[in-house]
């Protein structure tokens, strides 16, 4: 049925009772279907002329594309520790650790065989162990204080164990088989008069501790200044130490050692090695000190030469 003019229209179709009504189909304008499927053909085609992606790389690029290590690879490489702490480096754990273990392993059974020595004989041979422990003492703290105050410097051969070898251990080993064959054979044998063997020997208590407590004391207000090797370069952390004990011993470290040393054969009771420590610590330290010092007027210069004027080094005939 026609309304007057314009487009006809449908009447909807009448409603079953009972049922619910339906809206109508939305109606789509043909045009608009041949749009869209105009566009998706022409996008399917766009895509099929695209470029292939070359997923394989030249031979001559392909070694450089290629990771050199694998991803765990390179994670395991992250996480190892520096070279220098490998077993037979310069700054060894394990070195280090074997080294302070023997030494603590030594210097207990020098303190428990010194006592036993002394509450249950007379002998005056707990002077043995007591220099084994003096030993053990002098060359943990040497690490130690190494460690803790100029840890860049803290290898294996902060311990000293093998410095000067094999004389420094033939040294000691003579010092140890003079006082134990005088102590077995000539028990009642004396160097000096008896009235002042005791006083000896608490001289010589007094150069182990003292001594040992002046060079680990320079040792740790030098820090980073201090080394066991004389520097013939000027690093940006050397400075010139002037004060603490610096300020009334000029080279303090050395001083410790050099009365440590003789305060060890005192102990002991030696009189062939006093005589022989005296000369060979004399004729060292009186080297090292002109040798280092040559250095040092040339990395401070004039500082160094009014500080040499003032300050002393407290062992004889030496500087």
């Amino acid at each position: 049925m026609s309304t007057g003019k314009g487009s006809p229209t449908s009447s909807p179709p009448p409603s079953t009772p009972g049922l619910p009504s339906l809206a109508p189909l939305t109606e789509h304008d043909e045009e608009e279907e041949v749009s869209w499927a105009t566009g998706f053909s022409s996008r399917r085609r766009s895509l099929a002329h695209l470029t292939a992606i070359n997923t394989r790389a030249s031979d001559k690029t392909a070694d450089n594309l290629l990771p050199l290590l694998s991803p765990v690879a390179q994670l395991r490489e992250q996480m190892t520790p520096d070279k220098p702490y490998f077993p037979g480096q310069p700054k060894s754990l394990e070195g280090i650790a074997l080294r302070s273990f023997c030494l603590g392993a030594a210097l207990s059974v020098s303190v428990i065989s010194m006592v036993l020595v002394l509450v249950l004989t007379s002998s005056p041979l707990w002077r043995l162990p007591f220099f084994a422990g003096a030993l053990s003492t002098f060359h943990f703290l040497e690490f130690w204080t190494t460690a803790k105050y100029n840890t860049p410097a803290a290898t294996i051969s902060a311990f000293l164990l093998t410095a000067n070898w094999p004389a420094y251990a033939i040294a000691h080993t003579a010092a140890s088989l003079e006082c134990l064959l005088t102590k077995l054979f000539f028990p009642n044998w004396s160097w000096a008069p008896v009235y002042t063997s005791h006083i000896i020997l608490l001289l010589g208590l007094v150069l182990v501790f003292g001594g040992q407590f002046i060079r680990s004391t320079a040792m740790i207000q030098a820090g980073q200044s201090f080394n066991h090797i004389v520097q013939h370069r000027k690093r940006d952390s050397h400075s010139l130490v002037t004060n603490g004990i610096y300020a009334t011993l000029r080279h303090p470290a050395y001083f410790g050692f050099f009365w440590w040393g003789l305060g060890t054969q005192l102990v002991l009771g030696n009189i062939v090695c006093l005589v022989a420590y005296t000369i060979v610590l004399w004729n060292f330290f009186s080297a090292r000190v002109k040798h280092e010092e040559a250095y040092l007027v040339r990395f401070f210069g004039d500082d160094y030469v009014e500080y040499k004027k003032k300050v002393p080094t407290m062992m004889p005939f030496i500087g």
